[in-house]
This record gives structure tokens, C-alpha cells and sequence, in this order.
């Protein structure tokens, strides 16, 4: 007697399919406002004036205030859509580690350090987003301030790589996932990505080195 040994595989669903999209434009969403809020935290460098300005602007129009939150319910959905996909149980874990050791394929061990660093920034940034919007103003002052306490300067230092590793790393990957880079050019966005990465990295390390040299 003959046996069937085909395997079969589900379908992939319409719901699927939208919740990739809203993967998408909810992380495009967030590398948008994670680059504009490095380079708006930057304007320190100008100044303490400069960037108290900027945040009043953001508060006297609601910008923060109503803002603030609904980028915290998108980082949470984004999260939420992009769990599907992360191997949370050790069997999972062990497997995806062993896969990617064997492939030796770059995108794969991106996609891991991707997943890695969403771990870290899921409490980290809830604990960054929780602290600063209960305490508003901001003001150069306290952000000051708060470096200068000794356990926010670690944590920013952690946190910031993380962030940029896996902003950076998303811009690529989305590109790829939708076609919009093509194989061959998959080493040369690789690269632009790198620098863009390093760069605002070095944007991040200059602003808390302003910081703790602020006058508070």
C-alpha cells in the first residue's frame, strides 16, 4: 500500500496578508519618528535654547501631549504584529539559532538581531516613553538631569544602539520584503544602511555627551 508523504502547508490567509501591510506601515511609521526624534533630541548641540524651543512648540500645539501616547499605541501594535512571527519558546529559539548558523546567510542573522533588539526595546523604550511623558515640559534641563543621575546614562547607552540597530535593520528589510531593493542592489543599500546606522548612532553618543557636560 502506497503511502502519501506530501506535505502540505496552510494557505497563507487574507488577514495574513493585512497584517504584514500593517506591520509595514506601522514599523515605516516608526523609523520615520525615531530618526526625526534623534535628530530634534540633537538639536541640544545648538543649544539648550534651541531644543527648548523646538519642545515648546511640540507642547503649545499638543503635539507631545496627544502625540506622545499615539506613538506608544503604534510601538505597541507594531510589537504586537511583529510577535507573530518571533519564536518566544526555547524549542523555537534553539531551532532558528541552528538555522541560522547553518545558512550563514546575512538577512537571516539581520532578521535575528532584529528580533533580539525588539525584545530589549519593547521594555526599555515603554520605560523611556513612560518616564518622559509623566514628566512634561521636557527641557534640556532635566533631560540633563536625568543623564547626569548615573543609571539613565547606562540605559541610554544600551538603548541607543538598540534602537538604531533595529530601525536600521527594519528600513532594509522592509525594502526587500516589497520589492523595493532588488538583489542587485541588496549590497549597496546594505551598506548605505550601515552608515546611516553609524551615523546616527554617533548623532546619539555627541547629544548624552552634551548632556553631561549641560549645566543643570
Amino acid at each position: 500500500m502506497a503511502i502519501d508523504t506530501t506535505i502540505y502547508f496552510p494557505a497563507p490567509s487574507r488577514a495574513s496578508a493585512y497584517f504584514d501591510g500593517l506591520q509595514m506601515l506601522t514599523g515605516a511609521a516608526l523609523i520615520i519618528f525615531m530618526w526625526s526624534h534623534m535628530v530634534l533630541v540633537a538639536s541640544v548641540n545648538f543649544g539648550a535654547g534651541t531644543m527648548n524651543t523646538l519642545a515648546r512648540f511640540f507642547e503649545e500645539t499638543y503635539m507631545a501631549q496627544v502625540g506622545g501616547p499615539v506613538i506608544g499605541c503604534v510601538f505597541l501594535l507594531h510589537f504586537f504584529l511583529a510577535a507573530r512571527k518571533i519564536p518566544f519558546r526555547l524549542d523555537q529559539q534553539t531551532t532558528i539559532w541552528k538555522h541560522s548558523r547553518l545558512l550563514h546567510h546575512t538577512d537571516t542573522w539581520l532578521w535575528v538581531i532584529q528580533a533580539l533588539t525588539a525584545m530589549i526595546i519593547l521594555i526599555m523604550g515603554s520605560i523611556h516613553m513612560w518616564t518622559v511623558l509623566t514628566d512634561l515640559p521636557i527641557t534640556a534641563a532635566k533631560s540633563a538631569a536625568r543623564i547626569q543621575g548615573g543609571f539613565w546614562l547606562i540605559f541610554y547607552l544600551i538603548l541607543l544602539p538598540m534602537v538604531e540597530l533595529h530601525v536600521g535593520i527594519g528600513f532594509y528589510r522592509i525594502g526587500v520584503k516589497w520589492g523595493f531593493i532588488r538583489r542587485n542592489t541588496r549590497k549597496g543599500f546594505k551598506r548605505f544602511e550601515n552608515v546611516l546606522t553609524s551615523l546616527f548612532v554617533l548623532i546619539g553618543l555627541v547629544t548624552i555627551v552634551r548632556f553631561l557636560t549641560l549645566p543643570i
